[in-house]
């Protein structure tokens, strides 16, 4: 048998609650109420173009002794600034200030990776050239 709406003279709360929870599948309401993907530095996109304002070394979590390469991006879209990790042995030599890079997301979801504390983005593209293109020696930087 289907599910049916409650029915009858005290069948109130049910529906109002029930409706409530459903709103939430509207893509336009639950982008109104605040604390959603959309607040996210990427804004529910899985990629973003930003502009390298400086290089940066972050120690690993213990118990590993490392300091991971990572660079500080600014959005062009929103401004908003984030760290994002420069995977492969050099290339944070690829990456230089002013440069434009695209990021995308670990595949977390919006989470951090291993030992790389706070740090949910890594660099995927310099200057509209892969970082794995330019890593491997295929391509060159313009």
């Amino acid at each position: 048998m289907g599910k049916s709406k409650t029915q009858g003279m005290g069948a109130g709360r049910k529906l109002r609650n029930l409706r409530r929870e459903e709103r939430w599948a509207q893509k336009a309401y639950a982008r109104s109420q605040g604390n959603t993907v959309w607040n996210l530095p990427m804004a529910g996109t899985s990629q973003a173009k930003g502009i390298v304002l400086e290089k940066i070394g972050i120690e690993a979590k213990q118990p590993n002794s490392a300091i991971r390469k990572a660079v500080r991006v600014q959005l062009i879209k929103n401004g908003k600034k984030v760290a994002a990790f420069v995977p492969n042995d050099g290339c944070l030599n690829f990456v230089d200030e002013n440069d434009q890079v695209l990021i995308c997301g670990f595949g977390r979801s919006g989470k951090s990776k291993g030992d790389i504390p706070g740090v949910r983005f890594k660099v995927a593209k310099v200057a509209n050239v892969s970082l794995l293109a330019l890593f491997k020696g295929k391509k060159e930087k313009p």
